[in-house]
């Protein structure tokens, strides 16, 4: 049975964060140090280092997209999609109400 992930508040993400940063130079390597952090807080490595990246990518320090920018541009895509839609919707309810008015006109 799979267990139910632990969910860590922003503060403690953010002390991880900074005690990964702050102790980098004190380890061989970045691993390392995220390594013995995530064993401190009790994560898992790898989540620690994905907080550690997605840190870099908002502060600039590291290519890639902004959570920020990357909520915005999915918000944008969700509602780019739905105006979409309504344009079908609207275009085939026009096409159906034309014919409709053709053929009315047709009949004697």
């Amino acid at each position: 049975m799979k267990e139910k992930a632990k969910q860590y508040s922003p503060e403690v993400r953010e002390r991880a964060v900074r005690m990964v940063l702050e102790h980098a130079g004190e380890h061989r390597s970045r691993w390392a140090a995220v390594s013995s952090v995530a064993s401190k807080i009790g994560c898992n490595a790898a989540t620690l280092h994905a907080w550690v990246r997605r840190t870099e990518i908002n502060q600039g320090t590291r290519a890639g997209v902004p959570a920020e920018l990357a909520e915005k541009m999915k918000a944008l895509e969700r509602e780019n999609r739905e105006l979409r839609q309504a344009n079908e919707i609207l275009r085939k309810a026009s096409a159906y109400f034309a014919m409709a008015e053709f053929d009315r006109r047709s009949k004697p």
